[in-house]
């Protein structure tokens, strides 16, 4: 894999220095070939995976290309959910963070159009949004088109999937006929290709292609975490396993300087290793690892590429990579020459989702675990000091020992057992079981502590269990080959047609408790498809569309499963809505 490094892709000094700033060395694939084609004005078809990159590959090229001296709106940015509109509406604003005059704005369903009404009128160059809101302001005249230049369609198979195809065509036939129109995509089905055919001229086609990866033999867990608790996760894995050496992956290099100087102020030998090292740096931070004297590696991706290093036993992946090939190249580093490795990756939020496109890519398997308590590294660290003397016991004699001890048990008041137990406690270290000061934990981690969890393999959240993966369901919608809507456990169910279980309850699926079932006054014979009924509750709500459960429709009315949470913002959402141009009521089923 070629590095091709931001400066040289001839970028506008100010974009350079926005991503110098957020810490980026090196272009990830995607955006290596996209903005050199993009920067020259083609059309481009893009096929990638999430979190591969694709806002900066498509962003960077449209904020050169952008004129801050003129107000009107010059690029339009369509994205399936209003959390990908978000959080592509803010990293454009990093990158552009040294381009004054350039305005960002984001529009979606489920916040205040008048907000987003206002801030169109102040003048405003891009606009990132979902099909529905893009297509409400442009009735209102409040979003004018006369002089975009630019489109681009993010995930537009998301986009299609979530019955958003009419809306997409729809913008696109409005838009000025000479103009620049990029399309990303995971997937290309047909429909995707058409719009392609339709509305671009003479596309490039920029596509990630999927090597065969070989996933080594490694122990691979991932950790459900909050941002701000990701170093005393790691710390407690540290002295839960006790890795003699491990690397620790960051996708910045700012981030692998806060890491290292957290691990290094709670005692860990640890060193960082990045780009802006010189060369005798380097090599002295690798010398030090080599022999053993640092025990923890910190590394970007691009910096720990050539690294050789035999006897790695653990890989954290401190932050998610941007790549899924990245990943395989991470675990690597471990279970080399038949040795066993371990690798632990910790997730935030929605990166569960990311996570999940890796297992699939990748063709392996990451266990979900518990954040390990201080009764886990407690068990843990005594039994590993056990079997130290069960293996010394039996190579080793212990005769004069032995003695030694029973001397002082005959002259003391002390039986074998308490001299045995003051031995492990000295063993373990001076605060044996407070390993941690329980008043320094983050509240969330103390209060697990003292709900004493210690399941270790257990799942340690959501997870990517049959809620979000949907198991073996046949469809994108999640009915199963014959037709119906399978339970977790492989069956239909005991509900009756109105979606009532049997003991006369709300109908949820089995095992699959945090949900909530909604009724809505429209079906079948209004010509409403399952991807109309997902693409409007995502759109106007702004809950993701992976997270909504079944939806059962009949001829005049449907049944569609929300997460408890999230229920009231739907309802509140649809209470004005429209489905295929009909008024709709929505109300929980009952």
């Amino acid at each position: 894999m070629e590095t091709i490094r931001f400066e040289d892709l001839e970028l506008d000094s100010r974009i350079l220095r926005a991503v110098t700033e957020m810490g980026f060395e090196a272009a990830t694939p995607i955006q290596a070939q996209a903005i050199p084609v993009q920067m020259e004005g083609r059309d481009i078809v893009g096929q990638a995976q999430t979190g591969t990159g694709k806002t900066a590959a498509f962003g960077i090229p449209l904020l050169q290309k952008v004129d801050p001296r003129d107000k009107k709106l010059q690029a339009i940015v369509l994205c399936p959910t209003r959390e990908l509109a978000i959080q592509v509406a803010e990293e454009m604003r990093r990158l552009a963070k040294y381009m004054h005059g350039i305005k960002v704005v984001p529009v979606y369903g489920g916040q205040d159009i008048t907000r987003q009404i206002r801030s169109l009128k102040e003048g405003v160059q891009i606009v990132i949004g979902t099909p529905g809101r893009v297509m409400d302001h442009m009735r209102r005249k409040t979003i004018r088109c006369d002089h975009v230049h630019t489109a681009i369609l993010d995930e537009a198979d998301e986009m299609l999937d979530m019955g958003f195809l009419e809306d997409m065509e729809t913008i696109l036939g409005d838009l000025p006929e000479e103009r620049q129109t990029l399309m990303f995509s995971a997937t290309m089905p047909m429909e995707i290709q058409r719009i392609a055919q339709k509305f671009q001229k003479d596309p490039v086609m920029v596509k990630m292609v999927q090597k065969e990866l070989t996933v080594p033999e490694v122990t691979q867990y991932y950790y459900e975490v909050r941002r701000g608790t990701k170093v005393e996760v790691m710390c407690r894995l540290l002295d839960m396993y006790s890795p003699k050496l491990s690397m620790a992956f960051c996708n910045t290099k700012k981030q692998v300087d806060e890491l290292v100087g957290e691990l290094q102020g709670r005692g860990y030998f640890a060193e960082g290793l990045h780009g802006d090292l010189k060369q005798m740096q380097r090599d002295r931070v690798m010398n030090s690892f080599r022999t053993g004297k640092t025990e923890i590696l910190v590394a970007t991706d691009v910096a720990a590429r050539g690294i050789d290093v035999g006897n790695v036993e653990a890989v954290f992946n401190y932050d998610i990579p941007q790549d899924d090939e990245y990943y395989v190249h991470r675990i690597g580093r471990t279970a080399r020459a038949g040795h066993s490795g371990i690798a632990f990756s910790f997730v935030v939020g929605r990166e569960v989702y990311k996570l999940r496109d890796i297992q699939r890519y990748c063709k392996t398997k990451i266990i979900p675990q518990a954040i390990p308590s201080l009764n886990d590294i407690t068990e843990i660290k005594a039994d590993k000091i056990m079997e130290q003397a069960e293996e010394l016991i039996r190579d080793t004699d212990l005769s004069k020992m032995v003695n030694l001890i029973e001397r002082k048990i005959l002259e003391g008041e002390y039986t074998s057992m308490d001299v045995a137990a003051a031995l492990l406690r000295m063993s373990m270290g001076e605060e044996g079981e407070d390993i941690y000061e329980s008043s320094t934990l983050p509240r969330w981690l103390d209060d697990l502590d003292r709900r004493g969890r210690g399941d270790r393999g257990g799942r340690g959240g959501r997870g990517w269990d049959d809620r979000y993966d949907r198991g073996g369901r046949g469809d994108r919608y999640g009915r199963d080959d014959r037709g119906g809507w399978d339970d977790r456990d492989g069956n239909r169910g005991g509900r009756d047609r109105y979606g009532r279980d049997d003991r006369g309850g709300r109908g949820r699926r089995d095992g699959e408790t945090g949900m909530v079932r909604l009724f809505i006054n429209i079906g079948k014979d209004q010509n409403v498809r399952p991807g109309d009924i997902l693409g409007a509750i995502a759109g106007e709500s702004g809950i993701s569309g992976r997270v909504v459960g079944s939806i059962d429709m009949f001829d005049g009315y449907t049944f569609v499963d929300v997460p408890e949470e999230s229920a009231s913002t739907v309802l509140k959402a649809m209470k004005n809505a429209r489905i295929k141009g009909k008024n709709v009521h929505m109300e929980v089923a009952h």
